[in-house]
């Protein structure tokens, strides 16, 4: 796996190169506790759904969503918690840049379960409330949210 170049860190910092990925990691591990913490409670919500009266008069197709905003949740928990398996199976192995690298591809990845999960929770809830029509629109609306500010913002920052 290739080193990312892009982050040289900043002149001012006068870090060495493994001073650099120590910081990146220490910042990325804060980052994915914030998600996880997040994620978590989401699933839990999910699983509380399950066990309530009005779960049966779903219907087949919000069942579908509702197993799918479970299935994306808890694959956004392992994938987000994965970071913290690597730097365990890699520590001290002199591969923190590229545990870094990866970690990162873990944390878009788990970005993107989670707002699947949210959307198509959000799509459940306002499918039960409102209807249908509305739920596609607004869980249209709520994804365009999260691919903006989640991921293509970010993207044209970085490009500046």
């Amino acid at each position: 796996m290739a080193v990312d170049k892009r982050d040289t860190g900043s002149p001012s910092r006068h870090e060495t190169a493994d001073e650099r990925a120590d910081r990146n990691l220490v910042e990325l591990l804060q980052e994915l506790r914030v998600l996880q913490t997040g994620v978590q409670i989401i699933f839990a919500f999910l699983l509380s759904v399950a066990f309530t009266a009005r779960f049966t008069q779903l219907s087949a197709t919000q069942q579908y969503v509702y197993i799918a905003a479970l299935l994306m949740s808890v694959i956004s928990v392992a994938v987000l918690a994965t970071p913290v398996a690597i730097h365990r199976g890699l520590f001290r192995s002199g591969m923190k840049e590229q545990v870094v690298i990866l970690s990162t591809h873990c944390a878009r990845l788990g970005m993107l379960l989670l707002s699947i999960a949210l959307d198509c929770a959000v799509f459940l809830i306002i499918d039960v409330v409102i209807g249908r029509i509305a739920a596609s629109v607004i869980t249209a609306v709520v994804a365009v949210a999260f691919l903006a500010l989640w991921f293509v913002f970010p993207w044209a920052l970085r490009r500046r």
